[in-house]
């Protein structure tokens, strides 16, 4: 496909998604299978074009003056791509499988638009109803934080210690020139290409072997500031596919007691192959209708690790199409899951035991007020110290309870951390 086909297509697919309400993945998953003539590389360069069209949906729609899918498309080619009003032009010549050519309007909008007078959801590219919060977390940094949380995010690995070193593993992938994460003592970070797609790291020997596992950076810090401590009892008790199981077991270095559960069951089905590959030895428990799989550890864990169900804010440079599907009753429903979720692990801590509360979100709601709402429940906890957050502590934001990191600060996902003690 040439690179004016692949704008009609991308206009096709933002179409279907604004026309049926649906995420982003399945609108591309239908379009691939019913063009098929359509290779890997184009799919994927379709994809980076609607994904990078999602992350701007607000602000390329007050640059064009609408918001219809190639009107937002094309604002987005300016705004995150940076092509100019004549580069564009060039693509939409209306030849062959070409979007037809940019009217005077339009050209008129790429040229002379501006986002000075843009109100900050605009300008920041989000939900507009969110903002109180938002601008609770963030104050005058608002539209900042937020323009950083539109932007690609990076491609990290986190090196397995059980199987090899961060330096080693460089050297084994150098090819693909990995650097240091800036933070965290176990990353790399890769490059991507100009479509936003990074190397294959998934076919690659250093993989295969369990050696390297894809985990944001900021999801790496979360991890490492849980505390967790060879020869301790660790309950990872939302730990769906395992990302954090692994990189706990790691942390234990193959001493103590590692269990992992979920309340989805279906969630925890990647987990024992991607155990297995990594050297990590974890109990994974599996619930069983209403049966309470950890009916047995009660006031038994020196340390229950609760990586939220949550909003996903934090999350949004990598499911743009998320922000724009968000709707207030889904923070509700999040915020009384993690209500429920701190309860259950209270109960499986054991006294002057830890829980470390993370979440993947940047809204107030879900972190700071669920931890006040916990210790207002639970009178005999209280806040803990994060040590091990010491040499992040020019990057990460502080809040009442816990750190919150965000992409403007410390170039990772808006996780959250919190450490009580029981």
């Amino acid at each position: 496909m040439t690179p004016a086909a692949r704008l009609s297509a991308a206009i096709e697919v933002l179409a279907d998604i604004e026309a049926r309400r649906r995420p982003a993945p399945d609108a591309l998953k239908d379009w691939g299978l019913s063009h098929r003539f359509a290779g890997s590389g184009d799919r994927a360069a379709i994809a980076s074009l609607v994904y990078d069209t999602l992350r701007r949906r607000a602000s390329a729609a007050w640059l064009m003056g609408e918001a219809t899918p190639r009107a937002v498309l094309l604002g987005a080619l300016h705004l995150a791509r940076g092509l100019s009003s004549g580069e564009i032009a060039a693509l939409c010549s209306g030849e062959r499988f070409a979007p037809s050519p940019l009217t005077d309007d339009e050209l008129s909008s790429l040229d002379a638009g501006s986002l000075g007078e843009a109100p900050a959801p605009v300008a920041g590219d989000f939900p507009d109803w969110i903002a109180p919060s938002l601008a609770r977390a963030f104050g005058e940094d608002m539209v900042a934080e937020m323009q950083a949380l539109a932007e690609r995010a990076p491609l990290d690995l986190r090196v397995n210690l059980l199987k090899s070193q961060r330096d080693a593993v460089a050297a084994d992938i150098a090819v693909w020139s990995p650097t240091p994460t800036p933070l965290s003592p176990w990353g790399l970070r890769l490059r991507l290409g100009p479509d936003g797609r990074g190397p294959s790291v998934q076919s690659d020997p250093v993989f295969l072997r369990g050696e390297v596992e894809i985990q944001d950076e900021g999801s790496q810090l979360a991890a490492l500031l849980s505390g967790a401590l060879p020869g301790e009892t660790v309950v990872d008790l939302c730990a769906g596919g395992g990302g954090k199981t692994l990189a706990l077991g790691a942390m234990m270095g193959g001493r103590g007691r590692l269990l992992a559960t979920d309340a989805d069951p279906r969630r925890l089905a990647p987990i024992h192959a991607r155990l297995a590959r990594a050297g990590v030895e974890a109990e994974v428990r599996t619930p069983r209708g209403k049966q309470d799989a950890l009916a047995d550890l009660d006031a038994g864990a020196d340390l229950v690790v609760v990586d939220a169900p949550c909003t996903g804010t934090g999350t949004w440079r990598r499911n743009p199409d998320a922000k724009w599907r968000l709707r207030a009753g889904s923070l509700s429903l999040r915020v009384s899951e993690q209500a429920k979720v701190l309860d259950r692990a209270a109960q499986l801590a054991r006294p002057g035991g830890r829980i470390a509360y993370i979440t993947c979100s940047v809204l107030p709601e879900e972190n700071d007020d669920a931890v006040a709402a916990f210790l207002h429940r639970h009178r005999g906890a209280e806040v803990e110290q994060i040590p091990e957050a010491a040499p992040l502590a020019h990057a990460v934001r502080t809040t009442r309870y816990g750190l919150q990191m965000t992409p403007l600060r410390t170039g990772t996902d808006g996780f959250y951390v919190a450490r009580l003690r029981c």
